[in-house]
């Protein structure tokens, strides 16, 4: 019976790479990242600092906003937001909005 276990010293990179499954995550959250980085400059300050990037599938892009005041700016930014990761060479699925739930 192989061992679950990993080796000592095995870093979450490591293990996460060698995961084909984890590795597809892991490349999805950097894709995120990425695309949101590409259009953070355009957030005004005050959005910038409660808004995250969300999950990135074949269907959408989510954009996190804390709250529904900032989603509706969000959306209203839409547009200007789409064009900008269009610019960037993320072409893609479309940006959802999506009010973060409250921890």
């Amino acid at each position: 019976m192989p061992s679950t276990v990993p080796p000592p010293g095995l870093t979450l990179a490591t293990a996460l790479d060698r995961s084909e499954a984890l590795g597809s995550l892991l490349q999805r959250l950097r894709a995120s990242q990425a695309r949101y980085d590409a259009l953070a400059g355009l957030l005004p300050p005050a959005l910038r600092e409660g808004v995250r990037p969300g999950p990135l599938d074949d269907a959408a892009w989510v954009l996190l906003a804390p709250h529904a005041a900032a989603a509706a700016k969000l959306r209203q930014m839409l547009p200007t937001l789409q064009a900008a990761l269009a610019q960037a060479g993320w072409a893609g699925p479309p940006i959802r909005i999506k009010v973060r739930p409250r921890a």
